[in-house]
């Protein structure tokens, strides 16, 4: 079942212009300047500080480090976070 999942997604991508993210299950994060990170298609909340954001993805983790952070909005697959915003590192499972 995998190995024809594998095969159709990009057919998919191709064929329907999906967007790739959506199909592949893949984290999209926007980044406006270094003060704001909206991190979409994530599958929970690991960790929470004012300097650290670490979410699950299909994937592996998102792992967000800076400073002075707020969560300014959570929903079930989306995140608004603010703050200053120094690293951002993809984590393999």
């Amino acid at each position: 079942m995998k190995k024809i999942q594998q095969r159709i997604r990009p057919w998919l991508i191709n064929n329907f212009a999906l967007p790739s993210d959506v199909v592949l299950e893949l984290p999209r994060i926007t980044l406006i300047g270094q003060i704001h990170a909206y991190i979409e298609n994530h599958k929970g909340l690991i960790v929470f500080t004012d300097k650290e954001l670490k979410l699950r993805t299909t994937k592996g983790y998102v792992q967000i480090t800076g400073s002075s952070f707020v969560l300014k909005t959570m929903l079930p697959e989306e995140i608004l976070l603010e703050g200053t915003i120094n690293d951002v590192r993809f984590i393999p499972d």
